[in-house]
């Protein structure tokens, strides 16, 4: 009998821990095991994470043997730093002496790291210029900061993106006294003393509770049997080992809602769009743009980092949010959820239990305002009214979802609750979604202005348990279509599972050569490979910001080949009804430019009727590129260059004294790579030589240029 090759995946959440056991072959879904958040347990949520892996190989019958890849999410880092549970940080900071030393000082003592909840990263630092810098001089120096009270160092050092030696004998003389260290080089290439060093504080506060975590999960998933390594879920993502993780837990953040994202694009021809993660406790909304998720900068307490995440704004609204109300109507809803609080949604209620119900007021939490809304039933109970309570009463959400319950019994419970303020059932259950797409609404404009995602070209995905509960709602009221894929309630678990390791590299280059982007592709390829990937299934992709002379590597590779894909091909038939739709157009109006085996570009007039929009479809059906003006080429690898220089001229605009530069994307193999925003033709021929270079001339690839304007 052939083994089985078993991928299993777990995403924590504010409300629920689950896993998914896939079929690595078939993708098919062979086991699911939920458990309730493990928030007050001893180890954390940690424990979760293992009663819900157990649960799901257990109740199914998976040999621990046949369990090839593990991963999960981890709300950890985020409520750590939410929470304020973290440990005061001691930066131990080198340079030279004189001015540069003077500022490096200044540069490297950062304040107290504010963390926006009224709690704050206690800072420690002391300077110890190169002159000085020895053995004994750290050892006193990691004393002091001791009896300050530092529990954790940053090893910090000015311009240490070229040469961090010195943070790593810190870390060195720490790890012998038992002291966990941050080394901040590690943490970003990019120079920027002060962001580095703060971006390295937030790392290190975090680190003690992380470290303790990730041990013992890592101990409790071998004694399960399980020989493959731990792999964790960043927050841009992908996944990392947990050997990583243990360097550097703050890519974690935000891991939830980087898994439900990855989950849809596998489960949706996703390209452009606003995707909702609703949940029971927060709903995460974040953008998809040209089949990838938006990355971004993640900013702690107002303060800017250099660690990359999901760009995701966290709302607390989602299905399990509870209900404030006075007699003049709903004042609220959430923040606090009905598993915070402890009781049972109305909807999920036997109806028989709900006799001769009676409305309280209540406080969830000490601090919380005490207009909550509770239910007291004869039997003295209690349960509560929420958001998916309001749409299980409006008949929104349909026996298909996740979020149905029992209408009559949320009917029930509500009756009053209308009856205090004077309204009819139906009209609480509107109040009650209105009252949460007051605050959704601003978020999705918001997101897609910032993305430039035109209206007619935004659709919202729908993920998590809750997802029915407001999206449908949602979606009916600005006038957007909407989808809800199959398995929505685990989609995280199944991102998780499917994730790949991703590794990034950023380094500052003024005028980056071909050497330099061959030496940085190498270096993100490696990190990649040292976290589990195949070195033949990693590409890199290369952005480079000219303005900041930023330079970004990223390493995507799978931690084993994978043998089938999850969606069917199209046809072209069918890519070119995508397209036609994603651009407005008829059947009639859209041309196919050019193609390879991978790729079609369709065209069609635009609005303005002076070009043609593009659309690149892969033979999956997503769209990977949708631009509103622009041309197409298909040609050899040796006609390239040429293409792209009557590309560059030909799509410039000129506006006054101002010229814009055009977007290019090429199409090689199965991948598009993407150098928007490059301003400069001569570092734009560089970058491609360095994947061209590899290739036979008579290769075909495609070359898609893009107007810009203002």
């Amino acid at each position: 009998m052939k083994k089985r090759a078993i991928r299993v995946g777990i995403d924590v959440g504010g409300t629920h821990t689950k896993a998914v056991a896939i079929d690595n072959e078939t993708h098919d879904i062979i086991g699911k095991g939920s458990v309730m958040t493990s928030h007050d347990h001893e180890m954390g949520v940690a424990a979760g994470v293992i009663e819900a892996f157990k649960l799901c190989l257990t109740a199914n019958n998976i040999d621990p043997e046949d369990v090839i890849f593990i991963a999960h999410s981890t709300t950890q880092a985020t409520n750590a730093l939410l929470e304020g549970d973290v440990a005061e940080v001691g930066i131990l900071a080198t340079g030279k002496g004189g001015i540069e030393g003077w500022l490096a000082k200044k540069q490297s003592k950062i304040a107290d790291i504010d963390l926006g909840t009224g709690r704050i990263i206690k800072i420690h630092h002391t300077y110890l210029p190169k002159k000085a810098f020895n053995k004994d001089s750290v050892e006193r120096a990691i004393t002091e900061l001791k009896n300050e009270g530092t529990s954790v160092i940053v090893a910090s050092k000015a311009f240490g993106v070229d040469d961090f030696t010195e943070e790593q004998q810190i870390q060195s003389i720490a790890g012998k006294h038992g002291i966990p260290v941050s080394v901040a080089s590690e943490i970003s290439k990019l120079y920027g003393l002060t962001r580095r060093t703060r971006t390295a504080a937030i790392n290190a506060s975090i680190l003690p509770k992380m470290l303790e975590t990730a041990t013992s999960t890592e101990q409790s998933v071998r004694k399960a049997g399980i020989k493959v390594p731990l792999m964790i879920m960043r927050g841009d993502g992908g996944v990392m080992d947990i050997s990583e993780m243990k360097k550097r837990p703050v890519l974690t953040m935000l891991s939830g809602p980087a898994a439900s994202v990855v989950g849809a694009l596998m489960y949706l021809r996703a390209s452009n769009g606003v995707y909702f993660e609703v949940g029971g406790t927060s709903t995460n909304i974040g953008v998809i743009k040209n089949g990838r998720p938006a990355v971004d900068y993640t900013v702690v307490g107002g303060h800017p980092t250099y660690i990359n995440s999901l760009d995701v704004r966290v709302l607390g609204i989602a299905g399990g949010s509870m209900v404030r109300a006075s007699k003049e109507g709903i004042t609220d809803v959430g923040p606090r959820s009905a598993h915070i609080a402890g009781m049972p949604y109305s909807v999920y209620t036997d109806e028989a239990e709900i006799v001769d119900p009676q409305v309280e007021f209540f406080s969830p939490k000490k601090g919380d305002p005490a207009d909550y809304v509770a239910i007291k039933l004869k039997n003295g109970k209690r349960i509560t009214i929420t958001n998916s309570c309001a749409a299980n009463v409006l008949g929104i959400v349909t026996p298909d979802h996740y979020s149905y319950g029992n209408p009559a019994a949320a009917r029930k419970a509500m009756e009053p609750l209308a009856k205090h303020m004077n309204m009819t059932v139906e009209q609480v259950a509107e109040a009650i979604l209105a009252k949460s797409y007051e605050k959704i609404k601003p978020v999705i404009e918001m997101m897609a202005e910032k993305y430039k995602i035109e209206k007619d070209q935004i659709s919202l995905v729908g993920v998590g348990g809750g997802a029915a509960a407001l999206l449908p709602y949602t979606a009916n009221h600005m006038g957007l279509e909407y989808n809800i894929p199959e398995n929505a309630e685990v989609i995280s678990s199944i991102g998780v599972a499917l994730a790949m390791v991703r590794d990034v590299v950023e380094r500052t280059i003024p005028t980056p050569s071909k050497q330099d982007i061959a030496d940085i592709k190498k270096e993100a390829a490696n990190l990649a490979i040292a976290n589990g990937a195949v070195p033949d299934s990693i590409e890199v992709q290369i952005e480079i910001d000219s303005q900041t002379s930023r330079v970004t590597a990223i390493a995507l590779g799978s931690t084993e080949v994978q043998t089938t894909d999850l969606l069917k091909a199209c046809t072209e038939v069918e890519a070119k009804e995508l397209a036609a739709k994603s651009m407005g157009s008829s059947l009639n109006n859209t041309e196919l430019i050019t193609k390879n085996n991978i790729f079609y570009v369709f065209a069609s007039p635009n609005k303005k009727g002076d070009g043609k929009q593009i659309r690149i479809v892969d033979k999956k059906g997503f769209i990977k590129v949708q631009r509103g003006d622009g041309d197409a080429c298909g040609c050899t690898v040796k006609d390239a260059t040429e293409i792209i220089n009557k590309m560059w001229e030909a799509l410039a605009v000129f506006k006054s004294d101002i010229r814009l530069t055009p977007d290019l994307y090429i199409c090689i193999g199965g991948k598009v790579l993407d150098y928007a925003g490059m301003m400069d033709l001569e570092q734009l021929q560089m970058v491609v030589d360095t994947e061209l270079g590899l290739m036979e001339p008579d290769e075909e690839i495609v070359i898609v240029g893009a107007r810009n304007d203002i």
